[in-house]
């Protein structure tokens, strides 16, 4: 037999109320309480649904959802916004030159991926990776030289929840 436990707790209700509005935390009077029996519950609203797109898909490019970068003998911040990217492209120089992707939260760079070019060479190296920005994280692109350049695009995949985004 299954027995029932009210919880009165005002710091347990207002958690309820600040996280679960929708589950009826946000209305007055609403007792919290326990119980020894298994109920299970099945949610069929849209939003338990899931998206109908497959997640491969939503990682597709269209026009309006990739930004398109080319950075040449300076460093220039690419991203400032809050999520999941993917950064992809094709790293070319004509001599020793660097070029770095930077990651900087507010206060201070930290190098994530660079590239040197060789004297002697021609070099093309294509890149394709994501990046992940909290709130007051940047993303830049630096270039030592007009002979290196970092050109490509970014895309927004997900939100900073992990929320896929779609195309």
């Amino acid at each position: 037999m299954a027995q029932e436990f009210f919880i009165n707790s005002q710091e347990l209700e207002s958690k309820i109320r600040q996280l679960l509005p929708s589950q009826g935390g946000g209305g007055a009077g609403v007792d919290l309480s326990a119980s020894t029996q298994i109920v299970p519950i099945v949610d069929l609203t849209e939003q338990a649904e899931g998206s109908n797109v497959r997640p491969d898909l939503q990682t597709a490019l269209s026009h309006d959802t990739v930004t398109s970068f080319a950075v040449r003998n300076t460093t220039t911040t690419i991203i400032n916004n809050t999520g999941y990217f993917r950064v992809f492209g094709n790293y070319a120089s004509n001599g020793s030159n660097v070029c770095e992707f930077v990651l900087n939260d507010g206060s201070t760079d930290k190098s994530i991926i660079g590239f040197v070019g060789v004297a002697t060479q021609d070099i093309q190296v294509p890149y394709d990776f994501i990046v992940f920005l909290g709130a007051g994280d940047s993303f830049k692109a630096s270039s030592s030289s007009v002979n290196a350049q970092l050109g490509g695009c970014t895309r927004q995949i997900a939100d900073i929840s992990g929320n896929l985004t779609n195309p």
